[in-house]
């Protein structure tokens, strides 16, 4: 059963004065939840809640939060083109199935009626976004484009219109699922939907009218994100073009590392060189300026002349290398049996000799201003070979190929470590424009928010002025912590910290740590933290104020993933490494197996960074890692997997007494 009809389209004719407007994904997300969280935030129970999704997938992402709607009211209706398991049911909520070819799988709703509000989100994908982002997961598929989809529909908070549109809905719930007729037509006796339209006087209609007037801050916000979505839809073109030339350099470069062996790109190299330029014979090796020999590692001869290939060249004593070392410039000898350098040179008159060299050319390969080779060029017929300057500078040219194929050679041993220390990076990169973009703008743009409402609204309410004033403090104060963990990571990465070990007892910085925990503000009451400090635990030595920072970081971490009625446990042993383990247990959400190594990475978040529950950078455990490894200790996580708890240890080093240390505090005892 198909529908090709549209709910939009079919709200436009019945409303003609309504006006459509363009929205990004990002936008309608926002709104959605804003509706959601106004349904879960109300006194007031049972309002009538109609959902519709393209697709499963879509309604996957939100499934949990109906599941929390349904305890709100039973007049839940969620509808959604299937993909795997999506079926009619009526478990917590109603669940509507419809085709994938139906209208419905081009449009996006929401409605929500309440006996007090009422407001709506009706919207269809545009063609055009729907066309191109069938293409862009082909061509980009390194990049989330779904920032990208736009859908052109009404958004409001006006009663008739919601009514008008739940009645849209619900005739069309009632042909997916005829089963829910009498319940949807309670819901349509209980809200009114579908009776005509009465006017009422503003005594009578302010029963239904909000306790605040939101829509000025809504619209507010609303703009805000559409003007913040357009220039984060520009950044994503502009990363896209920078990184299609990006993937088609590197798909060069890989195309060269793949198929060019550097010893076969150098005998290429001699080969071609020495056949071009008619020498009798051609030489490329490697050579540094400190060193006194050589080996020829490739060679291009013609007929009838004598080879040197693997055999040791003279470098210590030789006045042609010397010069290119001093020089950074090659040298071209026309004639060997009048040249000086030759003539006043023993070695070199029996190199000359020896292999029957009448012209000589030397190129140095530089690379960098490091010498890494050299080019050598012999003709050994009759008469002498004068060099043209096109021809040495194809030879120049050619010594510089070489340097990259030396180069290419000396970091084939190091490739695969520096393709993971790539990946680090591109994966770093990514994280940080995730984390940056949503926990920087998110409290900036509430901030700005609260802050215009309080200077353009004078006569607002002076609870509602605290609300924004407190919600403006404690989301700058998220953006100092945010700020502080980076240059915290970022120093201890670089080696910018000064360590101050000192003897210290764990006791007193667990006692420590805790009171920063409760010094803190905190919205939800934290779980039960109890302790288990052996008195005979001997000193350990590390930095007192990082040995603290662990603790409480590690004691935050906990709390983030365990409900209040849960349960923290710090206690310390000795090991039999002369080390004391900390472990910081906790009966939380717990950790898959295979993530127990990733939690420490920066920037990893369980839930993903721009979709979770728990706030934070993912730059915590990072840290951790950093300071315990910086005092020589090591750092690690168990768990037997979700919702199972799970436990962080680390080690601290034991103070090493001396021996009259020990005697007196055998003494003392």
């Amino acid at each position: 059963m198909s529908i090709s009809t549209s709910v939009l389209s079919d709200l436009l004719q019945f409303l003609p004065y309504l006006r459509p407007q363009l929205y990004f994904k990002a936008s309608l997300t926002a709104l959605s939840h804003a509706m959601e969280d106004q349904v879960l935030a109300a006194t007031l129970v049972q309002p009538l809640v109609i959902a519709s999704f393209q697709r499963e997938r879509f309604y996957r992402q939100e499934a949990h939060r109906y599941q929390r709607l349904s305890e709100r009211s039973s007049q839940i209706y969620v509808l959604s083109a299937p993909e795997t398991d999506f079926t009619n049911s009526s478990e917590y909520y109603e669940k509507i199935a419809f085709e994938p070819d139906d209208a419905l799988s081009q449009e996006w709703h929401l409605v929500v009626v309440a006996d007090n509000y009422a407001t709506c989100l009706v919207c269809r994908e545009s063609l055009g976004s729907i066309a191109k982002n069938k293409q862009i997961p082909d061509l980009i598929p390194s990049l989330d484009m779904d920032t990208a989809r736009r859908f052109e529909g009404v958004w409001t908070s006006e009663r008739g219109v919601s009514l008008k549109a739940a009645q849209l809905l619900l005739d069309r719930i009632v042909i997916y699922r005829p089963d829910l007729a009498d319940k949807v037509e309670e819901a349509r006796q209980r809200f009114g939907i579908g009776k005509p339209r009465i006017y009422l006087g503003a005594e009578q209609s302010s029963e239904y009218a909000c306790d605040i007037d939101t829509d000025p801050f809504v619209q507010r916000l609303v703009t805000y994100l559409q003007a913040s979505q357009y220039k984060l839809h520009k950044a994503y073109r502009s990363i896209t073009a920078q990184a299609r030339k990006e993937r088609l350099i590197n798909s060069i470069s890989t195309a060269i590392r793949r198929s060019l062996d550097p010893h076969e790109v150098l005998q290429i190299a001699a080969q071609e060189l020495g056949q071009h330029m008619g020498a009798g014979r051609c030489l490329i090796y490697r050579a540094q300026a400190t060193e006194a020999k050589a080996i020829i590692e490739h060679e291009f001869l013609t007929p009838g002349v004598l080879s040197v290939l693997g055999q040791t060249w003279e470098l210590e004593h030789n006045p042609l290398f010397r010069e290119i070392v001093k020089l950074g410039e090659g040298v071209c000898l026309s004639d060997t049996l009048s040249d000086p350098w030759v003539t006043n040179s023993t070695v070199l008159s029996a190199i000359a000799k020896k292999f029957a060299i009448r012209s000589w050319v030397m190129e140095p390969v530089f690379y960098q201003g490091r010498l890494l080779g050299i080019v050598e060029l012999h003709y050994c017929s009759m008469p002498p070979h004068e060099c043209q300057p096109g021809e040495l500078d194809l030879v120049k040219a050619i010594a510089t190929q070489v340097g990259a194929a030396l180069i290419q050679a000396e970091a084939y041993a190091n490739l695969e470590e520096l393709n993971q220390q790539l990946e680090a990076l591109d994966r770093t990169r990514s994280n940080l424009i995730a984390i940056t973009g949503h926990e920087l703008r998110t409290p900036l743009s509430t901030i700005q928010v609260c802050l215009e409402s309080l200077a353009s609204e004078p006569d607002m309410p002076q609870d509602l002025q605290q609300v924004m004033l407190e919600t403006a403090l404690a989301d700058s104060e998220r953006m100092r912590k945010l700020v502080q963990d980076f240059l915290t990571l970022s120093n201890l990465e670089s080696g910018r910290v000064e360590w101050h070990p000192e003897s210290l007892t764990l006791q007193e910085c667990v006692d420590l740590a805790l009171s920063r925990m409760r010094t803190r503000t905190a919205i939800e009451k934290p779980p039960k933290i109890t302790t288990n400090i052996a008195q005979n635990l001997p000193l350990v030595r590390a930095d007192g104020d990082w040995l603290v920072e662990v603790i409480a970081k590690l004691v935050d971490n906990a709390c983030k993933f365990t409900p209040s009625q849960g349960e923290i446990s710090i206690h310390a042993t000795r090991n039999a490494q002369q080390m004391v383990e900390v472990t910081v247990a906790d009966t939380g959400r717990g950790i898959e197996p295979n993530r127990l190594e990733i939690v420490f990475d920066r920037f990893y978040q369980e839930e993903g960074a721009l979709r979770r529950s728990t706030g934070g950078t993912g730059l915590g455990l990072a840290i951790c890692r950093q300071i315990v490894n910086g005092w020589g200790g090591e750092i690690w996580a168990e768990s037997t997997g979700k919702d199972q708890g799970s436990q962080f240890h680390f080690t601290v080093p034991i103070v090493q007494s001396s021996p009259e240390e020990k005697r007196s505090r055998i003494k003392r005892r």
